[in-house]
């Protein structure tokens, strides 16, 4: 396969689930990230848990865990995955929340959906948990950060 194949798509142009029964069982990661931008004012009250809503740091982690979890329900060629372990880190500085999600299994095939299903889902739960008293929030920056293990090796783009 080269590069500018797309491993999903079969030559008559259909999309189809790749068989990943060749592949070795190896220990994978990824790490992903996503932003919410809001106010200063909006951020500082996530730190403290004083919105309307209530706890929005842990009601965001456990929303990321649970996402991770369900990757493969949300994403239609994903394969389900044995998940070894999530760590979520959420942040907050100036205008900014930041949700970091890092995903290990020990499978055929890498957790890079994984991790950025979880933090898609941990932005939007902020999101959730602040549109009343802030509706311009906005979520940017969903990228995979680096992912370990498999044929292809490691990769960062931080």
């Amino acid at each position: 396969m080269t590069d500018h194949e797309l491993s999903h798509v079969r030559a008559d142009g259909t999309a189809h689930m790749v068989d990943v029964s060749a592949k070795d069982v190896t220990a994978r990661s990824a790490t992903a990230t996503a932003t919410l931008i809001t106010r200063p004012d909006v951020v500082a009250r996530i730190l403290d848990g004083s919105l309307p809503k209530g706890e929005v740091i842990g009601t965001a982690r456990i929303a990321a865990i649970m996402a991770v979890k369900k990757t493969s329900d949300l994403i239609p060629l994903c394969h389900p995955l044995p998940i070894a372990g999530v760590e979520v880190d959420i942040t907050g500085d100036g205008d900014r929340v930041v949700v970091d999600v890092s995903v290990r299994t020990t499978s055929r095939t890498g957790v890079e959906m994984e991790a950025l299903t979880g933090a898609s889902v941990a932005a939007l739960t902020v999101y959730d948990m602040v549109k009343a008293v802030d509706r311009t929030a906005t979520i940017t920056e969903v990228r995979v950060l680096e992912k370990h293990g498999g044929r292809s090796g490691d990769w960062s783009n931080r």
